[in-house]
């Protein structure tokens, strides 16, 4: 496989964004639950809204949310994080900001339903001088940015399913493309990256689908819905997200597409996990995220104290951390996500996935 797919340049940057060097301001800390409650605080402390999209997608609750809230705590024990997720609702989003900024946020960490939407929310901050950090998904005029390197997670996503079909002796045949939510602007960039790729790969795009609120469920109803017309030279699924992939794979199985062709992914899932040790899936994008919820976490404590967070680029006029994506494939899912503590080796091979570890050399 192309040495470009297993980038670890985001574990070094990570030790240099040890929540040690995060900026410190005091002593015991609460977070409150989704509706967007604080909990207690003292003397100084600042208070730091998380604002995450939704929960369809498992790595905000299980990753994200504790990981930055850890991060917060290790660095500023007093400080209080107002914490709400917006169930994919941009209106809902923005009623939790306004909320938390009604409750006396000193930043806000804020990962948009909807990135052109989210605009507004940076506005009506800065308008009470409040700051704002873009976690994961890009928002115009915000104070920081903290995500991957979404353009290239999409080109090692067309990268691998290329090299997958080639190495199986594909070089020509159909493929279908299920894209992310219109309204996400990370989801523009997966695109651009993997046509990048596929456009000019040999490859057929027969048929494209934007899929509204990252839904698996609508995924596999769109999938459903091509099932006739693409089956026949059908061979590689580009799949956004872990959802998707998830979605699409559960309408080839019901359509009775045998084999099934090779399907992409992104979030590293345990679901998606399971599947490419099973065979059905083909690869996933695996996204560090503890180095990005503390970069976020630190940038945050910056912007409250009113200093200036470090960052390794600038993004469109936005001071940035970016980090950088890697591809897994079933071969290197031992050297990446089990070494990685992502996941134990004990929760992926579970029950009919255990002969397909032992397999893989995971038992």
């Amino acid at each position: 496989m192309n040495t470009r797919l297993t980038r670890l340049a985001g574990v070094a940057l990570a030790a240099g964004l040890g929540i040690s060097s995060l900026a410190a301001c005091g002593g015991g800390d609460q977070t409150s639950g989704g509706g967007g409650d604080t909990g207690g605080g003292g003397g100084g402390a600042k208070k730091i809204a998380l604002l995450l999209p939704e929960s369809k997608t498992t790595r905000y609750e299980s990753k994200d949310r504790p990981l930055f809230t850890a991060a917060i705590k290790a660095a500023c024990a007093d400080c209080e994080i107002i914490y709400s997720n917006a169930d994919q609702d941009a209106a809902k989003q923005q009623q939790q900001a306004e909320a938390a900024l009604t409750q006396g946020a000193n930043v806000l960490v804020l990962d948009p339903v909807d990135g052109k939407a989210a605009a507004s929310v940076v506005a009506n901050a800065k308008s009470q001088g409040v700051p704002v950090v873009a976690y994961d998904r890009f928002i115009a005029g915000a104070d920081y940015y903290v995500s991957f390197d979404n353009e290239t997670v999409g080109k090692l996503q067309g990268e691998t399913l290329v090299d997958i079909l080639k190495k199986s002796g594909k070089t020509s045949g159909n493929l279908v493309m299920v894209n992310g939510a219109p309204t996400d602007p990370n989801a523009a960039d997966f695109k651009k990256g993997a046509h990048s790729v596929l456009d000019g790969s040999g490859y057929k795009i027969v048929a494209e689908y934007d899929t509204p609120d990252w839904s698996p469920d609508k995924a596999q109803q769109w999938m459903e819905s091509q099932i006739t017309a693409v089956k026949s030279g059908l061979v590689g699924v580009y799949a956004a997200n872990d959802g998707t992939a998830g979605g699409a794979i559960t309408a080839l199985k019901g359509g009775g597409v045998t084999p099934l062709p090779p399907v992409t992914g992104q979030d590293a899932e345990l679901a998606a996990i399971q599947r490419i040790i099973a065979g059905d899936q083909a690869m996933t994008i695996y996204k560090p995220i503890k180095p990005e919820a503390e970069a976020a976490a630190k940038a945050a404590l910056a912007l409250a104290n009113k200093q200036k967070p470090e960052s390794t680029k600038d993004v469109d006029g936005v001071p940035s951390t970016i980090l950088d994506p890697i591809a897994v494939v079933k071969a290197n899912v031992k050297d990446t996500i089990v070494k990685d503590a992502v996941f134990k080796i004990e929760e992926i091979c579970t029950g009919t996935f255990a002969a397909a570890c032992a397999a893989a050399g995971l038992s």
